[in-house]
């Protein structure tokens, strides 16, 4: 379907002059200084860390923000950039117990549009002294059916060694996304490379030498609760991920390495790197950290019981279904047996995605996926990280959860569903039919990757065909963990048409490329 160019980006100048401002004492060099809160400081609290907007709805968002002390959040919102006549809401005391950062749900907004919002921190013992605000802005989900809808996704950030080098302008794949002018970005996991430490400079294969901005807190790998944060506050430390913050809000799940490398719930760890060898603990505190970092509806930073799995409904075209593929998994294994109710999702969160799948009345039902399905990710010499174990025979191990939930779609005749993940470090394009598979009882449908969006891409997977995908397209290194600065980087693209219901993906590259565009027809089961 042709398409517009992106709209002219709304309240830019102040949205980037409000952010810019409050930012400007982050410069990299100094950034690491000012990682941790000062009791002492003088004056007034700043906002040094930008601003976030998070699962933005028809009517309702969240707002996040990072002090540098002690402070009570204001949040302003107003429909025009000068905020005459602006709605006031009062925000949570930003303190230790969530490392200075804090969440303002947003309620009752108008729905299809620019929402320009403030965020003031003022001194809890005097609120006349506050610090400069710092400017964002979003697009509330469309209430009618006719007004379009886009979204970008990628993953896999700051991995396998590659950091902000600021001699290639930083983590400049969030600029590009920024410009494409998305309704919203969704993250789709490995959002920080928690043992994956960074050191000062590296020598690349031709002799060039990668440099990193390093912190303390990258120096190891994270065990401790600050160890987890410090990997978290990393990414903003770049002023290309403050600006897109400011103006693109994100939906955002987790993978493993938010805690280590191929985790799952009892594990011991034997890696020598590690002192606290139990995973468990390690998990709970990435999820803390990970809780105060990213505005997410259904986890409070507060330490209240939530969860990452959710629905995130975007008007009438959009409803996506964030998976948590990590929270409810068995132990990783070779996955052959023939009877498996736990799976990758857990048997709750299994009954909650069909439930939710069978409720849903959007035109478009995208799973979010933080791992993919039919390509074959192993974990180690013998077992299987993600779905798929090699076998492409009938469903056996965690397949046989997958099937279940692909049966029920067929069955219940559940129009529009779309499967993205990342994941893999690379792009691809996979088609799912029963003509082609050793299990049958499930209607045709896409599985769409990209990534990595800054860290070392990989070779492609092997495909398993109890499913039967067909890798319509691909692009990959051809040896492992290429840097950012010798290939580009990815992220998808997905477009829906307000007119006719289209959704069309395009996997793009930095520099400009789209590598591959498909156009889905909608109200279809399969396709």
């Amino acid at each position: 379907m042709p398409l517009s160019p992106p709209s002219p980006l709304p309240g830019r100048r102040s949205v980037l002059r409000g952010t810019l401002a409050a930012s400007a004492a982050l410069a990299l060099p100094s950034a690491v200084a000012a990682a941790a809160p000062a009791f002492a400081l003088s004056g007034r609290p700043r906002a040094q860390w930008g601003v976030q907007a998070g699962d933005v709805t028809t009517h309702s968002g969240l707002v996040w923000v990072r002090s540098d002390r002690p402070a009570r959040m204001i949040v302003e919102t107003s429909a025009t950039e000068s905020f005459r006549r602006p709605r006031r809401w009062h925000g949570p005391l930003l303190g230790a117990d969530t490392d200075f950062t804090g969440t303002v749900p947003l309620r009752g907004l108008p729905s299809g549009e620019q929402i320009h919002y403030r965020v003031t921190l003022a001194d809890p013992d005097d609120y006349r002294r506050t610090g400069e605000p710092v400017l964002g802005t979003f697009r509330t989900a469309p209430s009618k059916r006719r007004q379009d809808v886009r979204f970008l996704w990628s993953g896999d950030i700051v991995g396998q060694g590659w950091g902000i080098n600021p001699d290639i302008g930083g983590l400049y794949a969030y600029e590009e996304m920024r410009r494409r002018n998305p309704d919203f970005f969704l993250c789709s996991g490995d959002t920080i490379y928690a043992d994956g430490p960074l050191s000062a400079s590296v020598t690349l294969p031709d002799g060039r030498v990668w440099r990193n901005v390093t912190t303390e807190e990258k120096s190891k790998v994270a065990e401790t609760l600050a160890e987890y944060r410090g990997n978290f506050r990393y990414s903003l430390l770049d002023e290309n991920v403050r600006r897109f913050n400011a103006q693109v809000p994100t939906i955002t799940q987790w993978d493993d390495h938010e805690v280590v490398n191929n985790w799952y719930p009892g594990e011991i760890l034997t890696d020598a790197r590690y002192t606290v060898k139990d995973v468990d603990t390690l998990a709970s505190r990435a999820r803390k950290a990970f809780s105060e970092y990213f505005p997410i509806s259904t986890l409070p930073a507060t330490g209240e019981e939530g969860r990452v799995h959710r629905v995130v409904r975007h008007g009438p075209l959009l409803d996506m279904f964030v998976l948590d593929m990590r929270t409810f998994r068995n132990a990783n294994s070779p996955g052959r047996q023939t009877d498996d109710t736990t799976g990758i999702l857990g048997a709750e969160q299994l009954a909650w995605l069909k439930r939710e799948l069978a409720r849903s009345r959007a035109v478009w039902k995208v799973i979010a996926a933080d791992m993919p399905l039919g390509l074959v990710v192993p974990d180690g010499a013998t077992d299987i990280e993600a779905v798929a174990q090699g076998d492409p025979g009938a469903p056996l191990g965690r397949e046989l959860q997958i099937a279940e939930l692909l049966r029920f779609v067929k069955h219940r005749r559940i129009t529009g569903t779309v499967w993205l993940t990342a994941d893999v470090h690379y792009t691809s394009a996979q088609h799912y039919d029963p003509s082609r598979a050793a299990f049958k009882d499930f209607a045709p449908f896409w599985e769409f990757v990209s990534g990595p969006l800054a860290a070392g891409g990989f070779q492609a997977n092997a495909l398993d065909g109890t499913f039967g995908p067909d890798r319509v397209f691909v692009k990959a290194p051809t040896r492992a963990n290429v840097s950012p600065m010798e290939s580009p980087q990815y992220f998808g693209e997905v477009d829906i048409d307000g007119d006719s219901g289209e959704l069309t993906v395009r996997l793009r590259a930095t520099g400009g490329a789209v590598l591959f565009t498909k156009v889905l027809q909608p109200g279809r089961v399969g396709q």
